[in-house]
């Protein structure tokens, strides 16, 4: 059992997400400022952002909200970087590499409602 949220692979990896979408947004044009770098940027902070939310709630049932959250953005920010390498701002070996690693937050996720489901199922 984990003390902190920090402890978490899943949240490390998800943070590695982040700083990734930084560095790769950062070579963005300036004109997408308040377009896609925002944008990208947000969804993948968003998704470690909401790992550690689901990790300070008590119950399964909110917990499996923000894991949710978290999952949601995981496929927000990997379709963000498809459109990003299709209208030619980012190279398809970076994107693919980061959609590797989202494909690996998004399972283990996966792995976490299931066994949040199964509490709530035990618990009734």
């Amino acid at each position: 059992m984990y003390k902190d949220f920090t402890e978490m692979p899943v949240w490390q990896n998800a943070l590695e997400i982040g700083e990734m979408i930084f560095r790769i947004s950062s070579e963005l044009p300036k004109k997408e400022d308040y377009g896609l770098t925002s944008q990208i940027r947000r969804a993948a902070v968003s998704i470690s952002a909401n790992i550690a939310e689901a990790f300070g709630r008590t119950t399964p049932l909110d917990k499996s909200k923000f894991y949710d959250y978290a999952r949601a953005s995981a496929f927000e920010t990997k379709s963000l970087l498809i459109y990003g390498n299709k209208v030619g701002y980012f190279d398809l070996n970076k994107v693919e590499e980061i959609n590797q690693k989202l494909s690996a937050i998004i399972f283990d996720i996966n792995k976490v409602r299931v066994s949040l489901a199964n509490k709530k199922l035990s618990q009734k």
